[in-house]
């Protein structure tokens, strides 16, 4: 069973009472109050704004010596809970008790109001004993305000010599904002704390695995870092790049983690005939993941395959997905059923050759139903939803697509890809027709686009959009994986997302999706992180319509450099449903590449449309990355 607390609410957003008692500094705390109070004597329990029932999921009160639980709403007297049933406050008074504990923070307003209730010689306890430390606190008036838990993970490994190097830039733009970093190993154990400042705004921001080794003078590591953004406004979330490499055979690139830990991810791939998938569930709870938790089943099929150990608190563990499920097999896909225990997970693809490469799965919606007002936006919104993906220059890449549901509710898709070359031009149209949940339909669109006459850019990409033809029905959460594969080399990448409605100012459910403002989203920011020498960076920019837009956007590339200063511009316009594929040492010359530094970045910005990108590395070995960029 899923862990019984909300993460991440699609209307409300994210619940930053679950951030608060799962942060690693909270997390001791929290222990520390458990172990107080278990040794407390009686102990009645006053929950005045239900949250009793997702502190019990993360922490273990089996030591507390329980005797009566308290309630304030009145619709939630005689709720069973915790084997008690829920008493309104208005009789604690009568309660026996040694101490009694309010649920809650900010809880000194709340012990006021109950003070003449509170049995004789008894004390008042709250969660306000796990509160992180006053500097780590951005807005005072209200401790969970999201603003204070501006956190994420991500995935970190610096062994047998493969490095991670994690790339963001100053976007809170907050009061001196600072970033506290914690890295734990492989078994949840905690190897460093360390505070960097995030300097002035718009400051590249980047921890390398092999700077973290040599500071801290630690070994080989595998596991988790875990990232505060303290001092954030305007933003509660840490987007980043992460680029996993070596010296030549392993080179990657996966976006944040999505710091809600969901009830399933879809878009695993199974492992082709020579390679090994391994997926990494790293736990983000300070609670252990129970052996049988964690399970993996093919999609669309109900025998589940369960990882049979324990995950410690915090930990990681590297599942062999093959093992667990022998007989699935590329192009079919994998579901992840992850209870709620961690974030986002990545999986990491060993080839015969030696190559590999990391990505990661999404979030499975558990919450969506077929909408059929989406078949008939045709009239309004053109396109309506569309997912846009690059077709990488044919003569040296493949590019494949494979449709992945996304959402419980998703039985059939029905969908179309349509082949655009970079000017915006149509090239070819596949109908996949309505594919059933559990289908392994994979389209290479680079063929396609050759036998349908090629691209006269050199490049293009495909438009995967809901098609009625053979019936279905949609609920705009539309997922693709797209795998990219070295035809010289053998190295592949592969990124996955989802549709959006693009560059229209008539709105439908919050799309154009707006990352600053309400919707319509018309207007583009997103960072590009560039490389270290000897890396060259590449960059894919989509300009998709859902309805004809401008004829031609007005695209800024800024180049900064590490503070976040301008060091160059190029202007570019990138045709109305068509692309634009460049490369970081063809579009700035020497002169501003050595100026900018190695911690550079550019900033690609466009105030009259919306723009989707990718981005990746390429080395001299025949590897590379790529995965889709973040905007802010």
């Amino acid at each position: 069973m899923p862990l019984n607390i909300e993460t991440f609410n699609n209307a409300r957003g994210g619940n930053a009472f679950y951030k608060a008692i799962t942060h690693p500094l909270a997390a001791e705390r929290g222990h520390a109050l458990i172990e107080k109070s278990a040794k407390a004597g009686r102990i009645a329990l006053y929950d005045p704004v239900g949250y009793l029932a997702g502190f019990a999921e993360i922490y273990d009160l089996s030591a507390l010596n329980i005797t009566s639980l308290f309630v304030q709403n009145i619709a939630d007297i005689g709720t069973p809970m915790l084997g008690l049933r829920a008493q309104p406050v208005t009789e604690l008074a009568s309660a026996t008790a040694d101490t009694v504990l309010i649920v809650a923070f900010d809880a000194h307003r709340m012990a006021r109001h109950v003070a003449h209730l509170v049995p004789r010689g008894a004390r008042v306890v709250t969660l306000d004993e796990m509160r992180l430390p006053d500097d780590m606190i951005t807005e005072r008036a209200q401790y969970l305000d999201p603003a204070n838990f501006a956190t994420n993970f991500a995935f970190f490994r610096d062994a047998g010599g493969m490095h991670t190097r994690l790339a963001t830039a100053n976007y809170w733009a907050g009061d001196n904002p600072t970033l506290w970093c914690r890295l734990i190993d492989e078994s949840g154990k905690t190897l460093a704390d360390w505070r960097a400042p995030l300097n002035g705004v718009g400051a590249g921001v980047t921890v390398d695995s092999r700077a973290v080794r040599e500071r801290f003078g630690l070994g080989d590591f595998t596991g988790q870092l875990f990232l505060h953004a303290i001092g954030a406004a305007n933003h509660d979330t840490v987007k980043y790049a992460l680029d996993t490499f070596d010296d030549g055979m392993t080179l990657s690139c996966t976006h944040d983690a999505n710091a809600w830990p969901a009830d399933l991810y879809g878009g695993l791939p199974a492992p082709d005939r020579d390679e090994r998938v391994t997926l990494w569930v790293q736990n983000s709870h300070p609670r252990p993941i129970p052996a049988g938790e964690i399970g993996l089943n093919a999609m669309g099929r109900g025998d589940i395959a369960h990882f049979d150990r324990p995950i410690a608190p915090y930990a990681s563990a590297a599942i062999d997905v093959g093992k667990l499920l022998p007989n699935v097999r590329w192009p079919q896909q994998i579901e992840v059923r992850a209870g709620r225990h961690c974030v986002r997970p990545r999986y990491e693809i060993a080839r015969g050759h030696g190559r590999r490469h990391i990505a990661h799965v999404n979030v499975e919606r558990i919450d969506l139903k077929p909408d059929p007002k989406i078949a008939e936006l045709g009239n309004l919104m053109g396109k309506g939803y569309l997912l846009p993906a690059p077709i990488l220059p044919p003569d040296r890449w493949r590019s494949i697509a494979l449709p992945t549901p996304m959402a419980t509710c998703q039985i059939a898709l029905p969908i179309a890809g349509i082949v655009i070359d970079g000017s915006g031009r149509e090239v070819a149209r596949h109908a996949f027709g309505n594919l059933p949940r559990d289908h392994a339909v994979m389209l290479d669109v680079a063929a396609l686009a050759e036998k349908s006459g090629g691209l006269a850019s050199g490049y293009g990409h495909v438009e995967l959009v809901y098609d009625f033809a053979d019936g279905g029905e949609a609920d705009g959460w539309l997922h693709a994986l797209f795998r990219y594969e070295d035809r010289k080399s053998g190295h592949a990448a592969e990124t996955s997302f989802g549709a959006h409605i693009f560059n229209t100012v008539l709105t439908y459910k919050n799309e154009p999706q707006s990352y600053s403002s309400r919707p319509p989203g018309l207007s583009t920011r997103l960072f590009l992180r560039i490389g270290p020498a000897p890396y060259d960076t590449l960059c894919h920019l989509i300009y998709p319509s859902s309805t004809p837009w401008h004829a031609r956007s007005a695209t800024e590339l800024e180049l900064r450099d590490g503070a976040g200063a301008t060091i160059a511009r190029r202007a570019v316009e990138i045709p109305c449903g068509g692309s634009y594929l460049w490369r970081y040492a063809e579009t700035f010359d020497k002169a501003e590449r050595a100026q900018a530094g190695d911690n550079a970045y550019v900033v690609v910005r466009d105030t009259t449309c919306r723009l989707f990108g990718y981005h990746g590395l390429m080395n001299g070995s025949g590897s590379f990355s790529f995965d889709h960029m973040f905007g802010f």
